[in-house]
């Protein structure tokens, strides 16, 4: 099968990786090469993903800056510079005679030009609804070459269908055989995202403050304004420790060695890629009750949820989490939040979309 695969451009696609999307396109890429399928990832130049082929789009993710995603502002994805950016690369991908386009970039212009490409075309929605990239889906609708629409979590396809249709969920998922787990943990927590306000930074720290916990932040700053106040209120507190984004070969050997990790998120996480990967490590994770992370975290058995933005429930869950079986932690990873059961999926839905056509679903 032939298969471009369309990234973000607001960064380029390498270690580290500025989110959860970055690193699922990554993963979906590599695999599915490792599957024996010809895929191209059309990305921002400086992009590198090793085990699959990487098309450099000429696009200077810096160039993109103000397209990069704040939580409750409207998308300023209409710019003439995104317009312009996605233009390029659907000219090019155009050209070749992919079996299937699939659409990972969270711009309303990658939605609507990809109506102008003969071949299926699959957008995966990263983040919640946003009232740009619903008018893109409906004109996408009204095209002739109608795509398909997925999401990477039930509760996401929930809120998006609030607004427009959903067609299917692809979970993302995480290469657990190449993931380090440790039965035995330090005494520190951890917390990796990038530092912007809805990734709930601040929230990790007061977290682990109130039980005495030292805490590791990983992430660079996103939002420079939150990230540098962040750090200047913590500048004196010995139990905190920021660090800048490291690849996720090391985190995962930082989270393996970690009492808990924490994904306070402040918003409707869409997956909780870093609550997946900490489990598979083996360490149990606390996390508000928010968005798709009540689909990545077993309850009671790999870690704890808690109601949102209620740090004292969370503090308290940390104090208790060597109740929590690291073993159970792998096995939930292993047999629920796979790379290799997204792939399959994955695999099996382009096998629909290239059917004869009276077997297609938007046919």
């Amino acid at each position: 099968m032939r298969i471009a695969i369309i990234a973000p451009l607001v960064t380029p696609i390498r270690e580290p990786q500025l989110g959860g999307s970055q690193a699922i396109v990554a993963d979906l890429a590599a695999g599915l090469a490792g599957r024996g399928h010809d895929v191209d990832v059309y990305a921002a130049s400086g992009s590198v993903i090793p085990g699959a082929t990487v098309i450099d789009t000429g696009v200077d993710s810096r160039l993109l800056a103000p397209l990069l995603y704040r939580a409750k502002r409207p998308s300023a994805a209409d710019l003439a510079l995104g317009n312009a950016a996605f233009a390029t690369v659907y000219a090019a991908v155009g050209l070749v005679p992919y079996d299937v386009v699939h659409n990972h970039a969270f711009d309303p212009p990658a939605v609507r030009l990809a109506t102008t490409l003969p071949s299926p075309v699959v957008h995966t929605l990263h983040l919640p609804p946003d009232p740009a990239m619903v008018a893109a889906l409906d004109h996408a609708r009204a095209s002739e070459n109608r795509p398909l629409v997925a999401t990477v979590s039930r509760s996401q396809a929930i809120a998006w269908e609030a607004w427009t249709r959903v067609d299917t969920v692809l979970p993302n998922g995480v290469p657990v055989e190449r993931v380090p787990w440790s039965a035995e943990a330090d005494g520190a927590a951890v917390f990796a995202g990038r530092l912007s306000p809805e990734k709930g930074a601040a929230d990790a720290i007061a977290i682990a403050r109130k039980v005495g916990v030292p805490i590791h932040l990983y992430g660079d700053p996103y939002d420079v304004d939150y990230a540098q106040s962040l750090v200047e209120a913590h500048q004196d507190d010995l139990g905190v420790f920021f660090h800048a984004g490291i690849a996720r070969t090391m985190l995962w050997r930082v989270m393996s060695a970690a009492r808990a990790v924490l994904c306070p998120a402040k918003w409707e996480e869409p997956y909780g890629i870093v609550a997946a990967e900490a489990q598979a490590t083996g360490t149990p994770v606390i996390a508000y009750r928010r968005g798709g992370l009540p689909e990545v975290v077993a309850n009671r058995r790999t870690g704890f949820l808690v109601a949102p933005d209620d740090v004292d429930a969370a503090a308290r869950a940390l104090a208790r989490i060597g109740s929590i079986q690291r073993e159970a932690c792998r096995r939930h990873a292993e047999t629920s939040l796979s790379l290799d059961a997204s792939l399959a999926a994955h695999l099996r839905l382009y096998e629909r979309l290239i059917a004869p056509v009276t077997l297609r679903p938007n046919a």
